[in-house]
């Protein structure tokens, strides 16, 4: 991974953990319905911000070598970038 990356996608897990760990600690608590589904959008949210990070390595180290490669190589990048596209949009 490219270093800043890569440091910016860890920082972004580690704020996904306590996050979560937020809203197990809500639901023992029995916190109030809305609350709950607000902070699990707001991890909704921040998992899509790590997976724009993920998107944007992987097409500035693996999908430029894929390329480079051409051929086969080339045909299995854009597959799979079609691929998350399809999941993203399942998503939603």
């Amino acid at each position: 991974m490219i270093d800043d990356l890569k440091k910016r996608a860890l920082h972004r897990s580690a704020i996904l953990e306590g996050q979560l760990r937020g809203v197990t600690k809500m639901i023992e608590n029995e916190d109030y319905c809305v609350d709950i589904i607000t902070q699990t959008l707001a991890i909704q949210k921040s998992l899509r911000s790590l997976n724009k990070l993920l998107v944007e390595n992987h097409l500035r180290t693996h999908v430029i070598e894929m390329f480079a490669e051409g051929g086969a190589r080339r045909d299995d990048a854009v597959t799979e970038l079609l691929t998350v596209y399809e999941l993203e949009n399942r998503s939603k």
